[in-house]
């Protein structure tokens, strides 16, 4: 398939859609009711619903054996653009590899796949002190310090989803924690964060472990545990790690 011939490219529609939705929102995306911002961001579903791989001059990866991989990291990224309210690229996820639970802090996203599949493991933390999990036992025992970032959890959505499906959406209360595995093969998929990254304004990422506490009662069924599901902040996985790729697309202008 060939790129669409636009006088200007889709990928800069977007961008420029992207500015809009998300230029008043601030760090706490405190627009996410504001009857603009949810008209601006449903302009902005439908233009990611749009976009393909050969609009960013992508094209999809051959499937390669976890052998012939070496030492390439499992994930690349290819950066777009980046403004102070949200940021753009896309993520290669090699056959086999994932990107790990991890948050994003105060934050809106959007995913929109390019090729292949992804499978799409959402959670999102109660909002209780890290005290509440005080009186949780797991095996093996947790930690003092491990402790402190205990958190509450549940799982949102499930979902395995391809080029030809709709945009993946998070916001600061809603599917803001996922873990996003590439499925039968690599894939690829348009990501922007709103605001981005920021560790000096407290949006930092973190790594989660799932844990399920230990059975008080030996009659319990594990299925009666289902909701008690709580995320261990842990380090960054050694098995993970992000490299980069020039991004060959159109040229984006904000």
């Amino acid at each position: 398939m060939m790129p669409r011939d636009n006088t200007s490219s889709l990928i800069q529609r977007i961008a420029r859609q992207a500015h809009v939705t998300y230029k008043n929102t601030g760090s706490s995306a405190s627009g996410a009711n504001n009857k603009v911002f949810l008209e601006d961001h449903s302009k902005l579903c439908n233009l990611l619903n749009e976009i393909k791989a050969a609009d960013l001059k992508i094209a999809p990866r051959k499937r390669r054996s976890s052998k012939s991989l070496g030492s390439s990291p499992p994930v690349t990224y290819m950066h777009i653009c980046e403004t102070n309210g949200f940021s753009m690229g896309v993520f290669l996820l090699k056959t086999g590899s994932s990107i790990p639970l991890h948050d994003h802090p105060g934050m809106n996203g959007m995913l929109k796949v390019l090729y292949g599949k992804v499978s799409i493991r959402c959670f999102d933390k109660v909002d209780e002190s890290p005290a509440a999990g005080t009186e949780a036992r797991f095996h093996p025992p947790l930690l003092p310090f491990q402790r402190e970032t205990l958190r509450r959890s549940v799982l949102g959505s499930v979902c395995e989803i391809s080029e030809d499906s709709g945009p993946c959406i998070l916001t600061p209360q809603k599917d803001n924690l996922h873990q996003i595995d590439a499925v039968d093969g690599p894939a690829a998929f348009l990501d922007i964060l709103a605001p981005p990254y920021d560790s000096d304004d407290g949006r930092d990422c973190h790594y989660y472990k799932i844990l399920r506490p230990v059975l008080e009662n030996a009659d319990e069924k594990p299925e009666q545990q289902e909701d008690e599901m709580w995320l261990l902040e842990i380090p960054q996985p050694g098995d993970f790690w992000c490299g980069s790729e020039p991004y060959p697309g159109p040229k984006i202008s904000i």
